[in-house]
C-alpha cells in the first residue's frame, strides 16, 4: 500500500487562507468526519501548516488524506481556496486511485466461464464477446409469463422499427430527451448476457477504450449485498468495503466525481427494498443498513450526481418504483446474425463452426433456445464433443438429448479430473448416481418453491454434500467459495440456466416414477397398484404431467413436460441406463402419448390457448413425431390451402409452423388462408406477431373486432400497420376496435379505415 505524502497534504494546506486554516482546525477538534477520531485543540494551538501536517500524520496514519479531503469537501462550498484545495486534492486522488482501481476491474472481468463459474479453461471476455440485440422502452412492470414463453417471443424477427441501444451508449443522452438519465433498468430472461453486458461495460472503461468520461465505475451484484443485509454501512463505507482502491486512495467524498453504479441481479436480491417506509438518507458517510442505503441511492436522494445501471429478470422488475427509472431497457438475446457470429468466434474452424450452425437451424427447438446466450455454449459444448466422436448425422436434435449428452459430458469431466480416470461409460457409480439424484431432487423441490438461488440448507436438505459441491461445475454452479472472499459468511448456489434446472426437475421426475412407480407430480403422491399394468400405469403418468402443465396460468411447467416426454423415448433411455433400474416406456406408451397430445389440440371449444398448444407441437417434437406439421405443410404446397376442412389440431399446427418459421412475419394477408372469421380468430396469434396485417374487405363481425381489440391493447403485440379498409363494420364493431387504439399498450402507427358502416 502506497504511504500517504506529508508534502502533498502540506502543498493542499498552503492554499488555505489564515481563517480557512482555523476553519480547518475546528473540524479536526470536534468533526472530522466519518469514525476518525477527534485531535485535541491542544495539539493545534498556534500550529501552522507544517505542525498540523505532522499532528495529522501521527494521528490518522495512511488515512490522513481521507480525511482532509472529507474537511476540504466541507469547506470548499463558500471558499475559493477551500474549493482549490479539495480539487487538487480528488485530482490527485483520482490518478493514485486509478492506477490500482483500472488493472484490478481489468483482472476481474478479462475472462469469461461461459456457464460456469470458477471452472474450466477461462476464455478472454474481448475475443468470445458478441454484440447482444438489447431494446429502448418497455415499461418496469412485472412480467407473469414464463421465461420459456418470453424466449421464443423474443426469438422471432425484431421489429426494425425497435430503439436498439449498444451498451456502451447506454448513459449517454438520447434525443428528444429533456434531462439526463439516472437510473436505467435492463430486463431479460436467465442466461440473456445481463451479467457479461455489465462485465463488458466495467472491462471496456477499465481498458480505456470507452466512457472515459465517467471517474469511477463500481460493479455491484445483489448476490454479493444478501450476504451484508445485517451489517451497517455508510455509502463510502460500502464503496470501501468492496473497492479498497478508494480507501487506499483515501477517496471518501464521490460528490464531486462522476460515478457509475452497477448493481446486477435484481431478482436475486434478498435485501429487503420497501420504498414506503423507509426514511430518507442523504448523508453519504452516515452507517444504516444495506437496504437503506440501496433504496435512497435508487430515489437519487443519496448521491444525486450518481447514474444507476439495474439489471433483473422481468419476473422482479416491479420491485423498483417506476418514477425511480429513467429509461428500461430490454435485452433480447442473439439474432439470428448475432448467433451464427457466437458459434464462428466459438469455433475457430470455419468448417466445424458452418456444419454446427447448419444443425441447428435443422431443429426449430435448439434454432429458438439458442437465441439465449448460455444455450449456444451448451450447444457449442455438447456437439464440439459429438462431433469428436460420431458423423453429424448422428448430433443431438432435441432438447432433452441435448441436456442428457451435457449430463454425459460432465460426469465424463467429472470422472477424468476427480475420480483418478474415466469409468467404462455411462459413467453411472454408485457416487454419481447419488449425486445426480439428489441435483435432480434440488432441482425440483425449488422449481416447486419457484427458487433459483439456494442456500447451504437447502443443499442439506436434500443430501448434498457441500464440501464436494464445487465438483458439480457444470451442472451446478457454486457462485462464492468461502475460500475466496472473507466478507462472504454464506455460499450460494445456482443451475446454469434455468432450462437445466427444469431437465434435472424432470430427470429427477421420471426416474422416480420408472424405479419406484412413484408419481410426484400427483398432489397426493401416489403410486401405481399392483393390479395396474406397467402399459397402463405410464399411460396415466404422462398424460396426467400433460394435464398439469396445461392447468399452469403461467405455463411454469411447459419446457419441464418436454424434457418429461422427451424422457420417455427408448434412445435417450439408452444413455440413462445404470440410472433406471427397470427398462423405460414402451413404444406403445410413447405412441399412445403423441395420440393423447394430437386430442387435445383437437380442441373444439377454443379453450386451449395458443401458447399451450405451441408447447403441446414443442412436445411432440421431443417425442419425435412431426406429423401434424408434415400434413399443413403439404396443404401449404397447394396453390389454395383448403382452410375450410382444416381440423383445430391442423390449425394449431398451421401457427405453430407461421409463428417459428424463419420468414418474416412482415405481412399478414388473411385472405391467403381465408377470409372468413374462423381464419382470423384461429390465426390470430400470427397477426399480433406480424407488422402488418391485411384485413381489407374481409366483413369482420362483432365477435372478430373484440378478438382483435385484445391484439391492440396487447402490450406485446407487434402490429404496426393494419387495413381495415373496405370493411362493412357495424357501430359495435367501431366501438370496439376504436376502443383498442387507444389503449396505452397500442402500438399501430398506420390505420387504412375506410370503415362503411
Amino acid at each position: 500500500m502506497e504511504k500517504p505524502s506529508p508534502v502533498q497534504l502540506l502543498e493542499m494546506l498552503q492554499n488555505l487562507g489564515e481563517e480557512e486554516l482555523k476553519v480547518f482546525h475546528f473540524y479536526l477538534q470536534y468533526e472530522p468526519g466519518g469514525d476518525f477520531t477527534k485531535i485535541y485543540k491542544c495539539q493545534l494551538e498556534n500550529a501552522d501548516r507544517l505542525k498540523t501536517v505532522d499532528v495529522m500524520v501521527q494521528a490518522y496514519s495512511d488515512r490522513v488524506m481521507e480525511v482532509a479531503q472529507s474537511i476540504l469537501g466541507r469547506m470548499n462550498k463558500g471558499s475559493p481556496s477551500a474549493q482549490e484545495a479539495s480539487s487538487r486534492l480528488s485530482e490527485d486522488a483520482l490518478h493514485k486511485c486509478h492506477r490500482k482501481l483500472k488493472p484490478a476491474l481489468k483482472k476481474k472481468f478479462e475472462c469469461v466461464f461461459e456457464g460456469i463459474a470458477k471452472a474450466g479453461n477461462p476464455t478472454l471476455l474481448n475475443q468470445i464477446y458478441t454484440e447482444l440485440y438489447i431494446t429502448e422502452g418497455g415499461t418496469a412492470e412485472v412480467n407473469d409469463e414464463h421465461e420459456v414463453r418470453q424466449i421464443e417471443t423474443a426469438s422471432r424477427k425484431p421489429d426494425r422499427r425497435e430503439t436498439t441501444i449498444r451498451q456502451e451508449d447506454i448513459f449517454k443522452f438520447p434525443p428528444g430527451r429533456k434531462a439526463p438519465i439516472r437510473t436505467v433498468l435492463t430486463k431479460g430472461v436467465a442466461g440473456i448476457g445481463k451479467t457479461v453486458l455489465t462485465q463488458k461495460y466495467s472491462l471496456d472503461w477499465a481498458e480505456e477504450k470507452a466512457n472515459q468520461d465517467i471517474q469511477f465505475i463500481f460493479p455491484f451484484t445483489f448476490r454479493e449485498l444478501n450476504v451484508l443485509k445485517e451489517e451497517k454501512f455508510s455509502l463510502v463505507g460500502l464503496v470501501h468495503h468492496f473497492f479498497t482502491e478508494t480507501k487506499e486512495a483515501g477517496i471518501c467524498s464521490f460528490e464531486d466525481f462522476q460515478v457509475v453504479f452497477i448493481f446486477d441481479g435484481l431478482d436475486e436480491c434478498r435485501v429487503p427494498l420497501d420504498f414506503h417506509k423507509t426514511t430518507i438518507l442523504t448523508d453519504p458517510r452516515k452507517s444504516t443498513s444495506v437496504d437503506v442505503l440501496l433504496i435512497n441511492l435508487i430515489r437519487g436522494k443519496l448521491l444525486p450526481s450518481a447514474r444507476l445501471w439495474i439489471t433483473t429478470r422481468p419476473a422482479a422488475a416491479n420491485q423498483i418504483p417506476p418514477k425511480c427509472v429513467g429509461m428500461v431497457t430490454e435485452v433480447r438475446g442473439f439474432t439470428d446474425s448475432q448467433k451464427e457470429e457466437y458459434f464462428r468466434k466459438r469455433f475457430r474452424d470455419e468448417e466445424q463452426a458452418s456444419r454446427i450452425i447448419s444443425h441447428i437451424k435443422t431443429s426449430r427447438s435448439l434454432h429458438i433456445m439458442c437465441h439465449i446466450p448460455v444455450f449456444c455454449w451448451i450447444t457449442a459444448t455438447v456437439l464440439e464433443c459429438a462431433m469428436k466422436n460420431r458423423e453429424s448425422q448422428d448430433l443431438p436434435k432435441s432438447l432433452t438429448e441435448l441436456c442428457l449428452r451435457l449430463l454425459l459430458l460432465f460426469l465424463k469431466t467429472k470422472g477424468t479430473k476427480y475420480d483418478g480416470g474415466a469409468e467404462t461409460d455411462p459413467h453411472w457409480s454408485p457416487e454419481n448416481r447419488k449425486m445426480i439424484e439428489s441435483l435432480g431432487k434440488l432441482a425440483f423441490d425449488q422449481l416447486q418453491k419457484g427458487n433459483l438461488i439456494f442456500y447451504e440448507s437447502d443443499l442439506t436438505e436434500c443430501g448434498i454434500d457441500i464440501r464436494a459441491a464445487s465438483v458439480y461445475s457444470g451442472v451446478f454452479t457454486q457462485i462464492f467459495q468461502a475460500d475466496e472472499c472473507e466478507m462472504f459468511q454464506e455460499t450460494v448456489h445456482c443451475f446454469v440456466h434455468l432450462s437445466v434446472q427444469e431437465f434435472l426437475a424432470a430427470l429427477h421426475v421420471h426416474l422416480t416414477f420408472i424405479n419406484s412407480g412413484l408419481n410426484l407430480l400427483e398432489e397426493q403422491q401416489t403410486t401405481s397398484k399392483k393390479s395396474e399394468t406397467r402399459e397402463s400405469a405410464e399411460k396415466h403418468f404422462y398424460q396426467s404431467a400433460v394435464n398439469k402443465a396445461l392447468q399452469s396460468p403461467n405455463g411454469h411447467l411447459d419446457l419441464f413436460l418436454r424434457f418429461l416426454l422427451g424422457l420417455s423415448l427408448q434412445t435417450n433411455q439408452t444413455l440413462l441406463r445404470g440410472l433406471l433400474t427397470q427398462t423405460g416406456s414402451s413404444s406403445q406408451t410413447v405412441q399412445e402419448t403423441v395420440q393423447y397430445i394430437k386430442e387435445t389440440l383437437e380442441d373444439k371449444d377454443g379453450e386451449l390457448s395458443a401458447e399451450k398448444s405451441i408447447n403441446l407441437f414443442h412436445c411432440l417434437n421431443e417425442l419425435n413425431d412431426r406429423s401434424l406439421e408434415e400434413e399443413i405443410q403439404e396443404c401449404m404446397s397447394l396453390e389454395s390451402l383448403p382452410t375450410d376442412i382444416l381440423s383445430p389440431a391442423q390449425w394449431s399446427a398451421l401457427v405453430f409452423i407461421l409463428l417459428s418459421s424463419e420468414k418474416d412475419l412482415d405481412v399478414f394477408d388473411l385472405k391467403k388462408y381465408s377470409a372468413s372469421e374462423e381464419a382470423l380468430l384461429r390465426l390470430l396469434p400470427v397477426v399480433k406477431a406480424s407488422n402488418k396485417a391485411l384485413l381489407s374487405g374481409c366483413n369482420l363481425s362483432e365477435r372478430s373486432c373484440e378478438a382483435l381489440c385484445s391484439v391492440l391493447s396487447a402490450q406485446t403485440s407487434s402490429l404496426r400497420v393494419l387495413d381495415l379498409s373496405n370493411s362493412d363494420l357495424q357501430d359495435s364493431g367501431v366501438k370496439l376496435l376504436s376502443a383498442g387504439l387507444k389503449s396505452s399498450e397500442c402500438a399501430v402507427e398506420t390505420l387504412r379505415s375506410e370503415f362503411k358502416c
